[in-house]
């Protein structure tokens, strides 16, 4: 049986208890034996008031995280799913890498930031905190106000962790996301972007929701082939994307235009180098990025064929 795993990473006092307390009294654990695997020992206690159907235990040294001892903890507590306070002096990679076992599933990682001293831990411990950015499926900063906020936008992180949900916790309680409408998760400014193969789905969405961005940038990407049977003449690469599960798989497409598209078969693999324009088409049912194709030919297709989100 899968064993779905939930690490939450921070260094001292980010708030990772207060987080786990906050999942577990909003139910995260009521229905589902749970064990809490912690890694360091903060200021904050858990609520015992939500330990109820919650295991607790703890380890000392990163180097008892081995799959070992994890099948000895499945056996012995029996979890349906497993939260894992972590180290944040210890590198996550070495856990995902080597030390879970084949049936306990990194489903997600969350990372918790103290907005306050976020600056001091990037200038003092810089490989150890973008380790944990990089890696993380949802960000959370902490504590903040308008400077901080100011400040953490202007590092622009998306471009550290482009497939990161980020948040931005007040200290007035409030929250708000991190990206705002003109932040975007590539640099543009000198006018090209080489698609990096496992960004392709951020790169698609970012330009459909905002091609006035886009518009006049040449960009180069790999796609496979297709020609449209709805909108005849219409050549629309692109590629399969899986949003949730196998069973929802979406074809992510572009209208390109340009000479000699036609040559190209359908399901080819393909390097199009091109430049944006947002204009009307038919394919968009309104305005949207219409690739003018400078460049085209076959290449080999991407290490992961089909884009995750």
């Amino acid at each position: 049986m899968d064993i779905p795993v939930y690490l939450i990473a921070g260094f001292l006092d980010s708030g990772k208890t207060g987080f786990i307390n906050g999942i577990l009294r909003d139910g995260f654990a009521e229905e589902d034996r749970t064990l809490l695997i912690c890694c360091e020992e903060g200021e904050l206690e858990y609520d015992p008031r939500v330990l109820g159907n919650v295991f607790t235990y703890t380890v000392d040294e990163q180097s008892q995280l081995t799959p070992e001892l994890f099948k000895k903890l499945e056996k012995q507590y029996r979890p349906k799913q497993v939260i894992i306070e972590y180290n944040g002096m210890w590198m996550i990679e070495p856990l995902y890498r080597d030390g879970l076992p084949a049936n306990w599933i990194l489903y997600q990682i969350m990372c918790l930031v103290d907005a306050r001293s976020f600056e001091m831990y990037v200038k003092n411990m810089g490989q150890l905190m973008m380790e944990k950015i990089s890696n993380a499926d949802m960000l959370i900063f902490n504590h903040c106000n308008e400077e901080l906020r100011a400040q953490l936008r202007s590092r622009n992180l998306r471009m550290v962790n482009r497939r990161a949900d980020i948040y931005l916790e007040n200290e007035d309680g409030t929250s708000e996301e991190y990206v705002t409408p003109e932040m975007s998760p590539f640099d543009l400014s000198d006018g090209h972007l080489d698609v990096p193969d496992d960004d392709y789905g951020v790169w698609y969405v970012d330009m459909m929701d905002n091609p006035d961005r886009y518009d006049g940038v040449t960009v180069r990407y790999k796609a496979v082939m297709c020609h449209s049977k709805k909108f005849k003449g219409v050549h629309c690469p692109g590629r399969f994307a899986m949003v949730c599960c196998e069973n929802d798989m979406q074809f992510l497409a572009l209208v390109a235009k340009g000479e000699g598209l036609e040559r190209f078969k359908n399901r080819q693999w393909v390097e199009i180098t091109a430049t944006v324009k947002k204009e009307p088409n038919d394919a968009y049912q309104g305005e949207g990025p219409v690739l003018y194709v400078t460049a085209i030919a076959p290449c080999e297709k991407p290490k992961e064929e089909v884009v995750s989100f």
